[in-house]
């Protein structure tokens, strides 16, 4: 039975099966380099993958709004409604679709009935992007439903005012463009200033990507991210006082060298010079990938990881010591932390035929040092958001 099939029949199983049930998806992602950069105006270099969120979904001929998840079965059915588009921390998870209801809504997009919708993930962990994919599969299944005339750009762009306005999580474009706008097999170099992206093949010949999950959980609104914000937001001014920019990333290293006495402070001076520096190694990375250097693309990898742990101060000491684990292994070109940091996953890029033996030491160093099981996942390339059946 395929996943199309099994959720059809759970969605039957949930709420009968009267009625046309259409289903969605949109995918997670892996950021493989230029992290931290998509609000301080860089590039990132994301790409979609082959799992994510699915939601299967009838319409219904009231304003009722009926949500369901697989993964959350003791939680039975949540009931809400479209006069009832608010954020609450009762509503748990059903916050993210209710969400971008709202930012339809907000828009000016008319919803004119409610719903029943089933959802199931299969995004491994956290860290991968989970909420954008919710985010992203609501958009795509609204336009269908509604013929609203919005692309893949828009989707992202109306997915992230969501969850910065409706959930209060001041995340930049980047999940929400990939889960959208991601294609098979592709990274996208993307420009977080101006939206401009070019699709990078991204074709590891005799490497393959493993993520691993280090099972030490992070929740991006109760961690360090918006204080990184802030510490960013506070350097950029502080720099603007001698050089004309309107972003961190403008600035090359050199300049930022010449110009970083401008920051008095030590800590938002570290966390400026670790954004410049990763603008910097995204484009170097891009290039190493295009002339299929994997030798460089991986030392650029783990030179970010670096700057994470450093200069950035965005790791935990779950996440150091997998990335050492996975550095040491033969076959591994590189290795850091992905994602919004403090915990999550780490991002490996690791020869085909050392796949296995980097998996087993890996895992067993892992449980020594910390107790915890890593969850380690070889992941695809896939497609974004859209319409299944």
């Amino acid at each position: 039975m395929t996943i199309e099939e099994n959720l059809l029949k759970g969605f039957k199983e949930v709420y009968g099966d009267e009625g046309e049930i259409r289903g969605y998806m949109a995918p997670g992602r892996v950021n493989l380099i230029g992290e931290h950069i998509d609000y301080n105006g860089g590039h990132v270099f994301p790409c979609a993958l082959t799992v994510g969120n699915y939601a299967i979904v009838r319409k219904r001929n009231d304003d009722k709004i009926r949500f369901y998840s697989a993964n959350y079965k003791k939680g039975g059915i949540y009931n809400t409604s479209l006069s009832d588009l608010v954020y609450s921390q009762k509503a748990f998870w059903t916050n993210y679709p209710k969400g971008v209801m709202w930012t339809f809504e907000k828009y000016g997009y008319k919803i004119t009935h409610g719903f029943d919708i089933y959802i199931w993930g299969n995004i491994p962990g956290s860290g991968l992007s989970s909420s954008a994919a919710m985010e992203v599969v609501m958009a795509v299944m609204l336009k269908d439903y509604f013929h609203f005339d919005v692309d893949g750009i828009k989707i992202a762009q109306m997915t992230q005012y969501s969850e910065n306005n409706f959930n209060n999580m001041n995340c930049g474009i980047m999940d929400q463009f990939a889960s959208s706008m991601g294609k098979k097999d592709m990274a996208i170099y993307l420009d977080c200033a101006t939206l401009k992206y070019d699709y990078i093949p991204l074709v590891l010949k005799g490497y393959k990507i493993i993520v691993i999950n280090s099972n030490k959980p992070h929740s991006l609104a109760s961690s360090h991210y918006n204080d990184r914000r802030k510490e960013c937001e506070y350097a950029l001014k502080c720099l603007q006082k001698s050089v004309k920019i309107d972003s961190l990333c403008q600035l090359t290293p050199e300049e930022f060298s010449f110009y970083q006495s401008n920051i008095p402070d030590s800590t938002a001076r570290s966390r400026a010079y670790f954004a410049v520096n990763e603008e910097n190694r995204t484009k170097l990375a891009v290039k190493a990938l295009k002339a299929n250097d994997i030798e460089t693309f991986g030392s650029l990898i783990s030179e970010s990881g670096d700057g994470l742990r450093f200069d950035y101060d965005a790791t935990c000491k779950e996440i150091d010591i997998l990335v050492d684990a996975a550095k040491k292994q033969k076959g591994c070109v590189g290795s850091r932390e992905t994602g919004g940091g403090w915990g999550g996953n780490t991002i490996s890029i690791v020869k085909e035929e050392d796949v296995e033996a980097f998996i087993n030491n890996v895992k067993e160093e892992y449980k020594s040092k910390t107790g915890l099981e890593a969850g380690i996942h070889e992941l695809d390339v896939g497609d974004g958001g859209r319409r299944l059946f």
